[in-house]
């Protein structure tokens, strides 16, 4: 089983810190736009896109999960509605393997009450949900990526609000469970990214593989700041670029990556459950 690479990181004031490289262009790279918004807002919200379509998964309004599932399309900039999580989940752990969604553990409530266990599979072109076998534990929200054909469940925090170092792997064709290293420390609302045959573990943010960088966006440090900040890790060469900041700052929010181009929707513009939104934003690097 292959292990999680562990990339280290400046924090300055809870906010990860990316030094230019010598020569490197002092204007940051890529441009944003705006898109039709979804049809509620909502925050923690998961993202996942398969074949040209984006999903948004779950989330939370006004203290509590939702079970909403929207589909986007971006050739004609319309959002529907899309058969209903099983359950109401905000912080869901997903990710999509073999043109199938799946989304792991979650919390009902505010603040990170009711953690679960449970795992659920999503076919697009049926509409249509299975459970499938559970989590050792409840617990989010976890880190989810793909490598080799299974899903890496990575961290997150049980029923009692203890943050776990817990790295399960699903394997969906023989429905069952088994172990992997652990996290070198516990972690929760961490992002997970495969990429080159290595996990990547990185902070506490959204991320995303676009271009075969690996981008970590937005974030919060209460009272009263949300990061706009929009940085790339260059795996080949060990490298952090700044690139073009998201028009706002924002935390809670869920990404994913069609054609040319990197969504990320809903998510609260100021720390905690407030300002949460309804925005689709797009980010595109030449």
């Amino acid at each position: 089983m292959r292990g999680i690479a562990v990339i280290p990181l400046l924090f300055a004031g809870g906010l990860m810190v990316a030094a230019l490289a010598p020569g490197q262009s002092q204007t940051p790279a890529g441009t944003w736009t705006q898109n039709a918004p979804m049809p509620a807002v909502r925050g923690e919200v998961a993202a996942a896109a398969v074949g040209d379509k984006l999903f948004a998964l779950g989330g939370g309004v006004a203290g509590k999960a939702v079970p909403r599932n929207e589909e986007y399309d971006p050739v004609t900039d319309r959002w529907r509605p899309r058969a209903p999580l099983p359950q109401a989940r905000d912080h869901l752990g997903v990710a999509v393997l073999n043109g199938k969604i799946y989304a792991f553990g979650g919390f009902t409530s505010s603040v990170h009450q009711g953690a679960g266990d449970v795992v659920f599979e999503y076919d697009p072109f049926g509409d249509s949900w299975q459970t499938l076998t559970p989590m050792r534990a409840p617990r989010a929200p976890v880190g989810l990526a793909v490598l080799d054909a299974r899903l890496h469940v990575v961290g997150g925090r049980g029923l009692d609000g203890v943050t776990v170092a817990t790295h399960d792997v699903y394997d969906p064709t023989t429905a069952k469970w088994s172990t992997a290293a652990p996290l070198p420390r516990p972690r929760d609302h961490m992002a997970l990214v495969a990429a080159g045959g290595k996990i990547h573990a990185i902070g506490g943010v959204a991320a995303l593989l676009y271009k075969d960088m690996i981008l970590v966006l937005g974030g919060e440090l209460p009272p009263s700041h949300t990061f706009p900040e929009n940085e790339g890790y260059d795996r080949k060469v060990d490298r952090w670029v700044t690139l073009a900041p998201m028009p706002a700052g924002r935390h809670g929010f869920g990404g994913a990556v069609i054609g040319s181009n990197a969504y990320f929707v809903g998510g609260s513009l100021t720390p905690g459950g407030g300002g949460i939104t309804d925005q689709l934003i797009t980010f595109n690097l030449p």
